[in-house]
């Protein structure tokens, strides 16, 4: 198969009618141009310039190679300069896979700014309520970066981009919104809007219970992790979740425990990400997760040394 510079020599020489003139628009010297020109022929088993006083000329066979040499060195340049756009986010396509609950505090925004500054880069989402499904279509190309909770396992390439409080979402009046210092130990016993298996928050809070030494009662389960605050404030119970699951205009009561409880968020990759997805990262990074106004207000601020920051123990 012919070189692609073999074939940049064979169109230079066609377009200035001269080797020396086309080794000078090439940067290269004339021995240098002769040579793949040479190879060119060899391999085509037949002539494609034919050497004159004034000059060289294309041969019959010159005439036909060059239309498609023309073509093949016009595609690895429309090549490079697509890459080079995705690199710059000036185009290609993303496709990212999420936690259910992050879509709206934690994606949204950063989306709704990539729309509006690199409109021809093309988004796709793909929500999930279990971690292994996403992490999946990682392994096998089929989204190029999950956003995740927790750190997986070290098979993948993790970068973390956002710290998410764990609240008590509860009916208002509910005994448990009255303290003034919330602990994890203060649920014992209580009735708990719960999750279903299949969203992996359920598994995730049950052996944070555990390590506590903590029992709730689960009056019911729900696989939506925005339905489970929402369906405490209609006095089921209580629910432990992601302050994303809480939305705008909340009708329950939110509060914050005593030491302050995190997950951390993060972005998954199958290795390094290449530049455009690197570019979204940095963007998940700089919004962080958006608690809504309404919420914030409602928060209990618990001043607490920051290595008590973390999940119970």
């Amino acid at each position: 198969m012919p070189s692609l510079r073999a074939l940049e020599c064979l169109v230079a020489v066609a377009d200035t009618g001269s080797i020396t003139q086309a080794a000078s628009l090439l940067h290269s010297s004339q021995p240098a141009v002769s040579h793949q020109i040479a190879s060119l022929e060899r391999e085509a088993r037949t002539a494609l310039l034919r050497r004159e006083a004034r000059g060289v000329r294309l041969t019959a066979a010159g005439r036909v190679a060059v239309a498609d040499a023309r073509r093949a060195v016009e595609a690895a340049a429309a090549a490079v300069r697509s890459a080079r756009a995705v690199g710059e986010a000036g185009g290609g396509s993303l496709r990212i896979g999420c936690a259910q609950s992050l879509t709206v505090s934690l994606l949204a925004p950063v989306i709704r700014d990539w729309h509006r500054r690199h409109p021809e880069v093309t988004i796709t989402l793909r929500e999930f309520t279990v971690m292994d499904e996403v992490l999946g279509m990682v392994e096998t190309d089929e989204v190029d970066v999950a956003v995740v909770s927790d750190p997986p396992s070290d098979r993948f390439s993790v970068t973390a981009v956002a710290e998410e409080e764990i609240v008590l979402a509860a009916p208002t009046g509910h005994p448990l919104t009255q303290l003034t210092s919330l602990r994890i130990r203060d649920l014992d016993g209580a009735s708990l809007v719960h999750f279903t298996a299949d969203n992996g928050l359920g598994a995730w809070l049950d052996q944070s219970f555990a390590r506590a030494g903590v029992h709730l009662e689960a009056v019911m389960r729900t696989s939506v992790s925005a339905a489970a605050p929402q369906l405490a404030a209609a006095g089921l119970g209580i629910a432990v979740c992601p302050v994303s699951a809480v939305s705008a205009g909340f009708p329950g009561v939110v509060r914050s425990f005593s030491p302050r409880w995190t997950r951390q968020l993060v972005a998954v990759t199958s290795s390094a990400p290449d530049p455009l997805v690197a570019r979204f990262i940095a963007g998940l990074r700089v919004h962080g997760v958006r608690v809504p106004r309404s919420v914030r207000t409602q928060l209990a601020e618990v001043t607490v040394p920051a290595e008590e920051e973390h999940q119970p123990s």
